[in-house]
């Protein structure tokens, strides 16, 4: 039952920081220094991998009739501007599929350390803060994800790569991004989750393929507690990201991941 208990703290956490530009990694790895699950290390890595399939699985149920080609309530036009987000999402992704197959391996050896995540932490925040206060000062070009050209999105894409270093953050490398390109931060903010279907949905198989799935009854059922609440978590984060980014700005959390990165670094020093 502790360990239950344990999943669904990771779900909550896995959860909220995967959509907000603050970086899930950072927040689990410090989590799993002060509330480790007692299970193999082999579950470990399947169950923190597994998760973020279930906040991934939020976006799709969230945004299913914007994805949804097929659906009968779109006319001829509305599937075709469908099919075309489709393949812009696609293009963006490619960036991110090959650094990521490619240096898979590599990342696991030399960059999925403490060091590495508080300095992302760090640069990241200060980066969101400078970007925001020249953000204020200029007119977004795009305003809806539908009008990215190809080259908008394969930009974005690049930007999202770059979130192969831990640390990062996924959506702030992105959402980071598409405000550099000119484009809203709800535009940037929903192509972002777009993304996060095939990238997130290929990082994991790519990952479960190399590792395989196994686990006993009781590991099983941490697995789909944490899964299930970091769905339902996600779920609501995303609404509540989406109506913050229309009339807020992101420096806040700029200013956050600086914090985190002096308490990872705190509790590293001092504790681990």
């Amino acid at each position: 039952m502790l360990e239950i208990i344990k999943s669904v703290i990771f779900g909550i956490v896995e959860g909220v920081t995967e959509w907000l530009p603050i970086s899930s990694t950072g927040h689990l790895l410090l989590l799993d220094q002060v509330l480790k699950l007692q299970v193999t290390d082999a579950f470990k890595d399947q169950f923190m991998v597994i998760i973020q399939l279930g906040a991934v699985l939020s976006v799709i149920v969230l945004f299913f009739h914007e994805l949804n080609p097929f659906t009968s309530k779109k006319n001829g036009e509305g599937k075709k501007a469908t099919w075309m987000l489709w393949a812009k999402v696609v293009v963006a992704t490619i960036p991110a599929g090959i650094l990521g197959f490619l240096l898979d391996d590599f990342m696991d050896l030399y960059l999925n350390k403490w060091q590495i995540i508080v300095a992302a932490l760090f640069v990241y925040g200060l980066a969101y803060v400078l970007v925001e206060k020249k953000e204020d000062s200029l007119t977004p070009r795009i305003e809806d994800e539908m009008d990215l050209s190809f080259k908008d999105a394969f930009y974005i894409g690049c930007f999202q790569a770059l979130a192969i270093i831990p640390g990062t953050s996924r959506s702030g490398s992105t959402i980071l991004g598409g405000i550099l390109l000119g484009i809203s931060r709800t535009a940037a903010a929903r192509f972002s989750f777009f993304m996060a279907i095939p990238v997130m949905f290929g990082a994991s198989l790519l990952r479960l393929v190399k590792h395989g799935v196994s686990f006993s009854g009781n590991e099983g059922a941490i697995l789909a507690v944490g899964t299930l609440v970091s769905f339902v978590v996600s779920l609501l984060v995303i609404r509540k990201l989406m109506d913050y980014v229309k009339s807020h700005s992101f420096a806040v959390f700029g200013w956050y991941r600086m914090g985190l990165s002096i308490v990872v670094t705190i509790v590293f020093l001092l504790f681990v």
